[in-house]
């Protein structure tokens, strides 16, 4: 298998992103695990820039990373100084990282209308600045900035600009599609034509997501002989974003047949993503191609039939290649083979004639507003209701809640719960943040005397969504909660048209799933 590098630049550009952020401590844990995913380099910033930046590269040093080549980011000289009084150039070296990635201008218009000197001192400082970075030992990427629309305005002189960074010693030269306007015929030729006249160089591609084509431009690309391909994990970047890796390298390894970064590392895509999300402080997109959650997720009762029969019938891989996993959906689009295979995988039934019965009702269910897609636990407990499975743990009595303004000005939420459990009344408050945070420490409240694992489970995510919106204030709202114990995390769904009706709905199903599951096991 023929190798493409993969160049990481989540850290530099993708920390462009609006809403991205990360601090010195969080780009080492993304360092250190980008190595550990097999990329071959993880560039880290400019080192000039700030003092995050500064502090990344003096601690990077202290990892012992595996294979991936630590890289500076910067640009060549100014046009005023000389390569040995250049501070960007000094910075660079300073940072001791073994690779320097340059960029360099080879659109005329930039030559012209933002350096401000001519096409020929152009041509001498991008030369100049890499030759002496090699001269200290280092091993210099040369990236051409603005690369296709300067080749499309004037292709000689881009490629001379290329031409004199490879014999100043640049081992690798980058293509940048920095605008993001490009479409992947035109990369493809252009590569092309790059690749035999600069021969004896590696010839990289980076893009940009503006016409949401830095994929496929990126993979046109490598088609046309790139050997070095650069993104971000996620695709996160400026504007619309970067390539996005997490596309790129199974596209290359499963589709295309090159090497990248090695098969059992392909495993962790989903895991890296993830990972990524996290310190991003971002939701994961759902519906990414590989990684999303829903990536091999099926709903269509005619889809997941066939693929309960044969599995390449709607999955063009299998999702362990990548670490994700093959979910289907339960809603009123299901068929009973949906409801029919969550019940042999919950190993509970194997009847068809039921599975419909259970099917009718989730189809009545979600036509009121509910829906389970989020809200699995809920569909357990409704499974264990159809089939005469279901043990209630508690009678509940009434509920009520008061707010107060005290007179400092500060909102009192206090909710009471009285229910019974084998005969015995328990009536309790407990004061919250808001309704359904005082509803749920009162229903706790009540039930550990007699439930002591409750104390074992949180709520860590609440969502409320309008269902019929065209109602106005009598509208039902669906309330899906997210909980989680020390082993695992499960999402219930109440339906109301009072939102504390609902609330309470979904925080039962969320109790009543926790002991459920707790007695199951034991």
């Amino acid at each position: 298998m023929e190798k493409v590098k993969i160049y990481d630049t989540t850290l530099r550009d993708g920390m462009q992103a609006e809403g991205v952020s990360f601090s010195a401590a969080d780009k080492l844990m993304v360092a250190r695990r980008l190595d550990e995913f097999g990329v071959d380099y993880i560039e880290g910033g400019f080192p000039l820039s700030n003092p995050k930046e500064e502090e990344f590269f003096r601690d990077i040093g202290k990892l012992e990373l595996g294979s991936a080549k630590v890289a500076a980011f910067g640009s060549t000289r100014r046009a005023a100084n000389t390569v040995e009084d250049d501070p960007g150039l000094a910075a660079l070296l300073a940072c001791e990282a073994p690779a320097i990635t340059i960029v360099g201008k080879t659109w005329d218009l930039h030559v012209t209308d933002v350096l401000r000197c001519s096409l020929e001192e152009n041509i001498q400082l991008c030369g100049d600045s890499v030759a002496y970075l090699v001269s200290k030992g280092r091993e210099v990427i040369f990236d051409a900035e603005h690369f296709f629309d300067g080749y499309k305005a004037n292709p000689d002189y881009a490629i001379n600009v290329l031409r004199a960074a490879a014999q100043a010693g640049a081992g690798t030269l980058v293509l940048c599609e920095t605008n993001g306007g490009a479409l992947p015929d035109e990369v493809f030729d252009i590569t092309e034509t790059v690749c035999r006249a600069l021969p004896d160089v590696i010839v990289g591609i980076h893009c940009h997501n503006d016409t949401d084509c830095a994929v496929a431009n990126s993979l046109a690309a490598v088609r046309a002989g790139a050997r070095h391909v650069q993104g971000t994990i996620n695709g996160l970047g400026e504007r619309t974003g970067n390539a996005n890796l997490c596309t790129i390298i199974p596209n290359l390894s499963l589709k295309m047949g090159f090497e990248t970064i090695g098969a059992s590392n392909i495993k962790k895509l989903t895991e890296m993503s993830r990972f990524v999300f996290e310190i991003a402080n971002l939701a994961p997109n759902m519906h990414m191609p590989y990684v999303g959650e829903s990536a091999f997720a099926h709903k269509g009762g005619l889809h997941i039939d066939a693929l309960r029969k044969n599995e390449k019938t709607y999955e063009h891989v299998h999702p362990d290649a990548v670490g994700n996993e093959r979910r289907f959906l339960i809603s009123e689009l299901s068929g009973a083979s949906n409801v029919l295979d969550k019940l042999e995988k919950r190993k509970m039934i194997t009847d068809k004639s039921l599975a419909r019965k259970i099917l009718n009702r989730v189809q009545e269910m979600e036509n009121e507003g509910y829906q389970f897609e989020t809200a699995e636990a809920s569909f357990d407990l409704l499974i264990k209701k159809e089939i005469g499975d279901y043990q209630k743990t508690f009678d509940l009595l009434k509920y009520h809640i008061d707010f107060e303004r005290s007179t400092a000005g500060e909102m009192v939420t206090e909710a009471t719960v009285k229910l019974q459990v084998d005969g015995k009344i328990e009536h309790v408050v407990s004061e919250g943040d808001g309704p359904v945070n005082a509803l749920d420490g009162a229903l706790r409240k009540a039930l550990e005397p007699f439930y002591p694992n409750i104390k074992d489970m949180s709520l860590i995510d609440y969502k409320v969504r309008v269902v019929n919106a065209r109602a106005g204030t009598a509208a039902k709202v669906r309330v899906v909660i997210e909980s989680r114990d020390s082993e695992s995390m499960w999402g219930t769904v109440g339906v109301s048209e009072n939102i504390i009706e609902a609330s309470w709905h979904a925080l039962v199903d969320s109790v009543e799933y926790k002991l459920m599951k707790d007695r199951e096991k034991a």
